[in-house]
């Protein structure tokens, strides 16, 4: 089966003033289609420039990706009507309401108005947010916004769903409706792309793990048999563990007897 996702010898690096930081260094990987892909690492790994080059929200990048068969900058505009992007901070138009916001998003995906506005009814009530629906959204919580986002992402079905911390502000309720979302989206065929500091999560959602480290991929494949492999019982111990971050109990327990 072709891969929906097709990384090879990726490379990518900012530059600040005379210093040059290379962000992601040779990084191959394929992705097939109905995956839940979980990809992790620290802050400054790599991830969400990862992401944004897949989106094509960034351009000027080394090496060859693919979606759908075909190399991304062939024809950006197609790819991005097939995929949904949740960012963990993303720009809302906060002076509109979100039935406003998401009728406009939907427009932009060229949906009926027709349609438009059972779907926004639809993941409005799913969310618990139909009384928000004519509200102001810059007056909204966090976690309100972030539901916003999510539908935004999904509105239009796309057949890959990039999520960067999607579940940011969310509380209890909200976070297993999106991972009930993210379970039947799987099955109906969708491919998902999740990159999360919340090990318990990703390790009980994700077919496989990707776990990129200063921009290099450091593991990848099954959480089972990650964690056997490395002797370890849980995602979050592996992660600290590859990851060179093993002392933590050591210096909490330093810092609390200094305070």
């Amino acid at each position: 089966m072709e891969p929906m996702i097709s990384i090879k010898n990726l490379s990518k690096s900012f530059r600040n003033g005379s210093v040059e930081k290379q962000v992601i260094n040779n990084l191959s990987l394929d992705i097939e289609k109905g995956k839940v892909i979980g990809y992790i690492g620290p802050n400054g790994a790599g991830k969400s420039t990862t992401v944004k080059i897949l989106c094509g929200i960034i351009d000027d990048f080394k090496g060859e990706v693919e979606m759908f068969g075909k190399p991304v900058g062939a024809d950006i505009i197609e790819v991005k009507k097939r995929i949904g992007y949740i960012p963990e901070n993303g720009a809302l138009y906060e002076t509109l309401t979100p039935i406003e916001f998401l009728s406009f998003i939907a427009s932009l995906h060229d949906i009926s108005k027709e349609e438009a506005d059972k779907k926004i009814n639809s993941f409005l009530s799913f969310f618990d947010m139909l009384e928000h629906a004519h509200q102001r959204m810059n007056t909204f919580s966090k976690g309100m916004k972030q539901k916003i986002l999510i539908i935004s992402g999904l509105i239009h079905n796309p057949e890959i769903i990039f999520m960067d911390e999607p579940l940011s502000g969310l509380d209890a309720n909200a976070v297993l409706l999106v991972k009930e979302l993210i379970n039947s989206m799987v099955k109906d065929g969708k491919t998902v792309f999740y990159c999360s500091h919340l090990m318990d999560v990703v390790e009980k959602m994700s077919d496989e793990i990707v776990m990129i480290n200063d921009g290099n991929i450091i593991a990848q494949g099954e959480c089972k048999d990650l964690l056997k492999q490395e002797e370890v019982d849980s995602l979050e111990v592996l992660f600290a563990k590859l990851t060179g971050n093993t002392e933590q109990k050591e210096r909490v327990s330093k810092f609390v007897e200094s305070y």
